[in-house]
Formats: structure tokens, sequence, C-alpha cells
């Protein structure tokens, strides 16, 4: 279980390995990618709170990246953090998620990323939920859910 100890780890001395890499050109992201899609996990943008479709969602499946489609998040690990994000307390694997530090807006953050084709998710925070007291705060546009089938 990551705590935000191995975060602040995976920024000063290099992030987890991921299991392949994907990498496009900006035209090819654009042609795969709604233009907020790409706004946000290409450029780094941010939605507006609460507006997320998936903030509200709770069914069964997993969060993938919306641009690779790389695993990122499982359901059993979503909670309701009442930011206006969807929040998660771990990634899917250890080598999903790519840290990186962010002091844009006079704020010092982590920023997330996809570790596979480097979209920006969003941020990580250490006052979430024991036991690994992490808060992972993504935006609904940077990933898809693959529901379980019942």
């Amino acid at each position: 279980m990551l705590t935000w100890k191995n975060i602040i780890n995976f920024i000063e001395k290099g992030n987890p390995t991921p299991d392949n890499r994907v990498e496009k050109s900006e035209e090819e992201w654009k042609a795969i990618l709604t233009t907020e899609q790409f706004r946000i996990s290409r450029l780094k943008g941010t939605e507006r709170p609460h507006s997320g479709v998936l903030c509200s969602i709770y069914d069964e499946g997993q969060y993938n990246c919306v641009c690779c489609n790389s695993p990122l998040f499982d359901s059993t690990i979503k909670f309701d953090s009442s930011s206006g994000w969807p929040s998660f307390t771990q990634p899917i694997q250890e080598n999903a998620i790519k840290y990186h530090k962010d002091i844009s807006f006079g704020m010092v953050r982590v920023e997330v990323l996809c570790n596979t084709c480097d979209a920006h998710l969003g941020h990580v925070f250490p006052d979430g939920p024991e036991p690994s007291g992490l808060r992972y705060c993504i935006n609904s546009e940077s990933m898809v859910l693959d529901k379980t089938d019942e």
C-alpha cells in the first residue's frame, strides 16, 4: 500500500517504471479525444468541481486512462471526498501512476499522470482516509469507467 512517504520518494528519486509506453503526437491525441478530454489530459486542465460525470457514479468496474486505456483505479477504492472530483485511495497498481511536483498557481501540490502516456489526471493529497491517508483527486474527463459485467 502506497503512503505519502512513498509519493514524496517517487518525486525525489524517480517514478516507478510503467509496464509499457504509449506516445502520440498532439495531432494524434486531438484525433481520438474530445476537446475537453484533450484540454484536461494533454494540456493539464481541470474540470469545474462537481461537474464531472464520474463524480457520483459508484458502479463496479475499473477506471482507465481516457487516452491509452491503461488501468488506473478500481471502483473498490473510490470514495466520496466531497471535493467535487472522483477520489481514490490507491492506484490499481504501484506503477500505474507517475508523480510530479506541481508549483503552479502559487501552491505546492503533487500532480498525478498516467505512467503509460503522461496524461494529466489530477493531484494526490495526504488528507485521505486510513489506512493509506491518500486522496487521489482525479478529473472525470481523464478517465473512462470499464464497468464490471454482472
